[in-house]
């Protein structure tokens, strides 16, 4: 199994619908990417100082499922809206 973690830090400017809309597009995906083992995506609720805005936990079966997922036009319009309103975006793979 591989395991991919993603967070987001957003922008200050960064709007609760603009947070909420990129939540939701995030938690569609697995309706339209196949060989996602485990899928979840929320919102900090800490709200530390080092804490992130949002996380997202994904398992696959094997590198070459997280392939499909990070090259499918779904996912690629996500991220780039993940990119648009982040100010920083941390992520880690690993197998487990």
């Amino acid at each position: 199994m591989l395991t991919h973690i993603v967070c987001w830090k957003y922008k200050e400017e960064t709007t609760s619908d603009e947070r909420a809309e990129h939540i939701a597009r995030l938690r569609a995906l697995p309706d339209v990417i196949p060989n996602i083992t485990s899928f979840d995506v929320g919102s900090d609720i800490l709200h530390l100082e080092r804490s992130f805005d949002t996380g997202l936990v994904a398992v696959y079966p094997d590198r070459e499922a997280l392939d499909v997922y990070t090259d499918h036009p779904a996912h690629q319009e996500v991220a780039a809206l993940g990119r648009q309103i982040a100010e920083k975006v941390v992520s880690v793979d690993f197998l487990s």
